[in-house]
């Protein structure tokens, strides 16, 4: 199958001996990188998935690109840009439209795996829109409510499913930030996984085993 034209550039790999429609894992990278680094390890994954890697949409300099722009500099310290993180959102909800019209995948069985900002904007979609998503694999971030639709906690999230891990000496996003992520789900009662590993920004090799044999179970 040919690459479709969507809203964000993307790498695709199809699954192998698929069924019909396919099983998905939509891909969404970490600041200042781009589609090319979580696809890097698409060869890891079950190839009963079809896999997407996207794109973010706000160019930075010299390279990559982001979903939202981080101001370091900011005068109440590092800020993140929440407009854009929410438009951001948008984007990816209709991206997934696109993918599910377009390459043909189960609508019903479609997997969000993020890093670091990445995982941001798959905790915000997934909470806001949790019937276009079944799993979550969340690595390196956190939950920012402030990108979450207003009535989320309304939802119903009985068909969620989440995998969360983080460095336990993570030097980009605090790990105390992460530890609220088991909790802040269990009281939606979302069925979550959470683990923490002795790294800093970055998926440790039995970090990437474990999601592995999380999403063989799902």
């Amino acid at each position: 199958m040919e690459k479709q034209t969507l809203l964000l550039e993307h790498n695709y790999r199809p699954a192998k001996n698929p069924s019909e429609n396919p099983p998905v894992i939509i891909m969404l990278h970490g600041y200042g990188s781009d589609e090319n680094d979580l696809f890097s390890f698409a060869s890891e994954l079950p190839e009963k998935y079809a896999i997407i890697s996207l794109k973010a949409p706000i160019r930075l300099e010299p390279y990559g690109n982001a979903w939202y722009n981080i101001y370091f500099d900011n005068s109440q310290g590092k800020f993140s840009d929440d407009e854009q993180a929410i438009a951001s959102r948008e984007i990816v909800s209709k991206c997934i439209d696109e993918i599910i019209a377009k390459y043909k995948i189960d609508s019903e069985n479609i997997t969000l795996l993020g890093f670091s900002q990445g995982t941001i904007l798959s905790f915000a979609l997934a909470l806001s829109y949790p019937k276009k998503v079944k799993n979550i694999i969340g690595l390196s971030g956190y939950i920012n409510e402030e990108i979450l639709k207003k009535d989320y906690a309304e939802n119903d999230f009985s068909r969620l499913k989440v995998y969360t891990s983080h460095g336990s000496v993570d030097q980009v996003i605090p790990v105390q930030w992460a530890r609220k992520t088991e909790p802040f789900l269990k009281k939606l009662n979302i069925d979550v996984t959470y683990s923490e590993f002795p790294v800093g920004h970055g998926v440790a090799p039995q970090n990437f085993y474990e999601l592995k044999n999380w999403l063989d179970k799902q």
